[in-house]
């Protein structure tokens, strides 16, 4: 789905979108402020740097404005395209939004809400020890979510954030180097992660 395709507003959508904030930069956190520091092993790239929070420019894609508002969220931590893992598998793009309420995945080819996840309901945060860009949400009631991003820190950081500001309640982060997920809700993986001549080796297998 083009943005040229995407839904317009009228003027109330619009004056809705302006009232609509994103978090600002210079609120956002910094790796010096994360809740594992010192856990978990850091690419070089990744230290120091400053969290944006917003890579997908949300105010400008009219059909991702228009999820948020029909949902009633009204600030967006996170929005950035990511890897999903399929219960088969497979790789999907997807557009990834932390807000005040939820976790969104967005279809980018059509605009597409895949799934949207209250905030309340995830568990905890799965990842390795290792520098690798995976991670899984957990939600029991559910099924959970495999994916990765290079931006697994921010995004494990301000879902940390989100759900501490919105029920006071500190999300767990399990730190494994093989961990369970929920694949569908009738299929359970394991991710195995292992250190391999300078490199990180990933595995999921059927339990």
């Amino acid at each position: 789905m083009n943005d040229s395709d995407a839904p317009k507003f009228d003027d109330d959508e619009r004056q809705e979108d302006i009232r609509m904030r994103l978090r600002p930069s210079d609120s956002n956190v910094t790796e010096d402020q994360e809740p594992f520091m010192g856990v978990k092993v850091r690419r070089k790239a990744s230290r120091r740097h400053e969290y944006k929070g917003d890579y997908m420019d949300i105010p400008s894609r009219p059909y991702l404005m228009k999820i948020l508002q029909k949902q009633g969220d009204k600030q967006v931590f996170f929005a950035d395209k990511v890897l999903k893992f399929t219960s088969t598998g497979k790789m999907k793009r997807r557009i990834l939004m932390v807000t005040d309420f939820a976790v969104y995945l967005v279809d980018p080819d059509t605009g597409t809400l895949k799934r949207r996840i209250a905030l309340a309901a995830v568990d905890k945060i799965c990842l390795s020890e290792l520098s690798d860009n995976f991670f899984a949400i957990i939600v029991p009631t559910e099924y959970d979510l495999l994916m990765a991003s290079t931006r697994k820190t921010e995004i494990v950081t301000v879902l940390v954030d989100a759900t501490k500001n919105a029920s006071e309640y500190e999300l767990e982060v399990d730190f494994s180097n093989r961990f369970e997920y929920n694949a569908s809700a009738d299929l359970v993986k394991e991710v195995q992660f292992e250190e391999a001549e300078g490199s990180v080796r990933t595995r999921i297998v059927k339990k």
